[in-house]
């Protein structure tokens, strides 16, 4: 398969979905508690990486009253936020290290044209080279905002403890080797990952990404 294969349909998935399926019998019994999974695709783009840097470790209705106030205000551009002054975003909702997270974003000068092009480990190298941004957003962007089918979020607790439940593991598996664990998966990893957060939504009764 194209290293580059991109996720941009229902169908896309659906071919993903019936791939892992057909490999892994535990797989197919989750999705067949869980149904359809969703398709999950996000505009990319400086916004984007914005809202999930406003998003961090505030609850999903903090973060979205943030973003309307954000938009509202005109900050949702590398020029308005780097000529922002601090009371500026402040007086928006965010906290001292996320007004010098946007600011760092916003000269960052990422091309975000070109990154629709790199291969997944060099998009997860430019964006993690940004303060604010860690590997988990970095791949979860290529995973919605750019499609990547074969990209995986380690890190991501949900998904960890899917895992756990899903494969009858003793506990939830450590990132590096969750990672492992997640080559067998390729070259539908971001499919899997979709297949997870369903599983875990199911087992758990509650969302693991929004």
């Amino acid at each position: 398969m194209n290293v580059h294969r991109i996720i941009e349909t229902d169908d896309d998935v659906a071919e993903g979905m019936a791939w892992l399926a057909d490999r892994c019998p535990r797989m197919k019994a989750a999705y067949a508690q869980t149904g359809k999974l969703p398709l999950r695709r996000k505009p990319d783009g400086f916004a984007e990486l914005l809202s999930a840097i406003v998003g961090q470790q505030v609850s999903i209705a903090s973060a979205a009253a943030i973003w309307v106030r954000m938009q509202e205000a005109g900050f949702t551009t590398p020029e308005a936020c780097a000529a922002a002054r601090e009371d500026d975003l402040r007086s928006v909702g965010l906290s001292r290290q996320k007004i010098r997270y946007t600011h760092e974003l916003a000269r960052a000068e990422i091309d975000f044209d070109a990154l629709r092009q790199m291969p997944t480990k060099d998009v997860v190298k430019t964006l993690v080279a940004v303060p604010g941004i860690g590997p988990w957003t970095a791949e979860i962007y290529a995973m919605f905002s750019l499609g990547h089918a074969d990209v995986f979020a380690p890190g991501d607790l949900a998904l960890q403890e899917a895992a756990k439940v899903l494969y009858d593991l003793p506990e939830r598996p450590k990132e590096a080797a969750f990672r492992k664990m997640a080559e067998d998966w390729a070259p539908w990893r971001s499919v899997a990952a979709r297949l997870l957060w369903a599983y875990y939504r199911v087992a758990q009764k509650r969302d693991g990404i929004r």
